[in-house]
């Protein structure tokens, strides 16, 4: 396992034994490794692992994604599971990775828990927030998640050099301060940038946010003063690029993400009868009154997932002739707290969107009608 994934999954093991309400780790983020390949300069999804962790203790967990690129490979993983909601907001149409369609909003018991928000080149901050504050108060008033995970990418950031965005490292950051309003156990996460004073810049900045520390834009003498001239300075000035995000297309995409939201009810708080201890050992710590215990080691589901495999290729080799069929079961099970109305909406591309949804594809049966036991893997 690579160190950023260490650090992810270690974060998510330190909000399981309540040792720390926010853990940050800058070199983790990203987000487009699939299970089997690399992809977007992404070679282990660190996301997916740290998700997996928490959901050991958690019963719902949310998953944010503000850099310009779509979160496609943590989408992707948890598509067809209502345990984990995640929602991303960038750039779509002709660009990496061609995925995150307002139409893609999740299959099986996962419908409705995949959220797309795409944009246009020139966002600046006002349009961003007139999406993401809605947003993500209803996110949080249908889902209530357990702990959240937040991928903040600086590649959204104005100047980037391979984004297209035009927010500033206070519009940037406002996304994170808001969702630290809900005082939910988060993980922070890096991503992409690409302008890397810009990007040093950005994550200062959101790390004196977590802090609560209100930073003075003048930037200290250092070795590296020479990186943030001429004006060695904090924030950066926003471009006037044109804003192609018209308010009449905000509009839509709001109300169309919100309409998908209401389909949701409210999770009644269902909670775990039987907590599985983390495979990850902990020695004992204090955390004021409270101690934390080492846990029982245990095999962990992942294991057993190889060992399945393994048997079903050794019981197929032994045979010649016609296949063994396996059925197949998905990653993780339905949440009972979160069900979905019978109504079927209409997901006609009404703003004229490019790209293809993923919500015709066939995809194999949920667990839950093939009434099979899970195993709690990664797809």
């Amino acid at each position: 396992m690579s160190g950023y994934t260490g650090g992810s999954v270690g974060g998510a093991v330190r909000l399981n034994h309540k040792q720390s309400d926010t853990v940050v780790n800058w070199s983790g983020g990203l987000h487009h490794a699939k299970k089997a390949e690399a992809s977007g300069f992404c070679y282990i999804n660190d996301i997916v692992l740290c998700i997996l962790e928490l959901l050991k203790v958690h019963q719902r967990v949310l998953y944010i994604d503000i850099d310009i690129h779509h979160g496609d490979g943590v989408e992707e993983a948890f598509y067809t599971t209502d345990r984990v909601m995640t929602v991303s907001f960038h750039k779509f149409g002709e660009y990496f990775p061609g995925t995150g369609h307002l139409q893609d909003v999740g299959q099986h018991a996962g419908k409705y828990h995949s959220v797309n928000v795409p944009l246009k080149d020139g966002i600046d901050d006002s349009s961003y927030e007139q999406l993401y504050k809605p947003i993500m108060s209803k996110v949080m008033e249908v889902f209530r998640p357990e702990a959240i995970v937040f991928q903040s990418g600086a590649d959204s950031l104005s100047g980037d050099r391979l984004g297209c965005f035009n927010l500033s490292i206070r519009g940037h950051a406002e996304c994170l301060k808001f969702m630290r309003g809900f005082n939910i156990p988060m993980i922070v996460l890096g991503g992409g940038g690409y302008t890397i004073r810009n990007v040093a810049r950005c994550w200062a900045y959101e790390t004196g946010c977590l802090l609560g520390i209100d930073m003075d834009d003048n930037l200290p003498i250092n070795d590296y003063s020479e990186y943030f001239g001429p004006n060695h300075q904090l924030h950066i000035q926003t471009s006037n690029m044109e804003n192609q995000n018209t308010s009449e297309y905000l509009q839509g995409v709001r109300s169309r993400i919100l309409e998908h939201l209401s389909q949701l009810q409210p999770t009644s708080g269902v909670s775990f009868h039987d907590v599985p201890t983390t495979h990850v050992g902990l020695e004992s710590s204090e955390m004021g009154n409270t101690a934390v215990e080492q846990t029982e080691p245990m095999t962990i589901a992942h294991d057993a997932e190889l060992e399945h495999e393994h048997a079903v290729d050794t019981r197929s080799a032994r045979h010649a002739g016609p296949a063994v069929h396996v059925e197949e079961v998905t990653e993780l099970p339905r949440s009972t707290g979160v069900t979905s109305k019978s109504t079927t909406l209409d997901l006609a591309n009404a703003f004229a969107l490019p790209g293809q949804s993923r919500t015709n594809n066939a995809l194999p049966q949920s667990s839950a009608s093939l009434g099979v036991k899970h195993h709690g893997t990664m797809q």
